[in-house]
């Protein structure tokens, strides 16, 4: 349940809640691969961290939803409000080739298994495709151990994108792509992730080792990309 909220610098935003029951996890991926996204020069709205004040459920006559705020007092996620933004539409919309491969190079890369024609997670502002909700994203990292063995794997799911159908250059996205995730930039995503978001039960090692592990794993899965790109390649023809 996401929440558009006024934040002290007057700007409206998107705020998705950490004690929402998908769980801190959902924050990491929707920060982590949404700065990959911008960084990739894709189109996404800006994210901000937000200091949420439980004291604003004093003011909430739901009670599911006080709850939702005691629970997610302190920093969380937003995007910037877009208003008059509309989801995309597949019918009617036509994405260009170029825009739409490396979209779906990026969501095989981070394993983003929601962007499909039941939910595109992509809308349309002033005519431009932006692209929202990660939280599903870095699928990897639920009951994980930190290892990085798994991160070359392909990623099946990819045939289900909602723009396939136009990513007729996935092969020649590939390689631009993958030279603005330089080792410095993904460090500098993952240092990012507040320490809150990764104390949580089933956690592997403190924040640092963990902030490690997927440094480790994101540029793992960048140098052994060519499984997952011949598989997207392959979902489309």
């Amino acid at each position: 349940m996401p929440a558009v909220v006024e934040a002290d610098d007057e700007g409206l935003y998107v705020l998705k809640f950490r004690g929402a029951g998908q769980g801190a996890k959902a924050l990491v991926a929707e920060l982590i691969a949404g700065e990959i996204a911008r960084a990739l020069a894709l189109p996404m709205p800006e994210i901000v961290l937000i200091d949420l004040d439980p004291g604003l459920a004093r003011t909430e006559p739901d009670p599911e939803i006080q709850h939702l705020i005691r629970a997610s007092a302190g920093i969380n996620l937003a995007l910037d409000y877009l208003p008059g933004a509309v989801n995309f539409d597949p019918v009617a919309e036509q994405p260009g080739g170029d825009l739409a491969s490396r979209i779906v190079w990026f969501d095989a890369f981070v394993s983003n298994v929601d962007r499909t024609p039941r939910n595109t997670n992509l809308l349309m502002w002033h005519r431009q495709l932006k692209l929202i909700d990660h939280g599903a994203a870095l699928y990897f990292h639920h009951g994980w151990n930190g290892s990085a063995e798994q991160a070359g794997n392909a990623f099946p799911m990819i045939k289900d994108h909602v723009l396939l159908p136009w990513a007729d250059a996935i092969a020649h996205v590939d390689a631009p792509l993958a030279a603005r995730l330089a080792p410095d930039v993904i460090a500098g995503i993952v240092a990012q992730v507040p320490d809150a978001w990764l104390a949580n039960e089933d956690a592997f090692a403190d924040p640092a080792g963990q902030r490690a592990a997927y440094i480790a794993y994101l540029s793992r899965r960048l140098a052994e990309r060519g499984r997952f790109v011949e598989e997207a390649i392959r979902a489309r023809s």
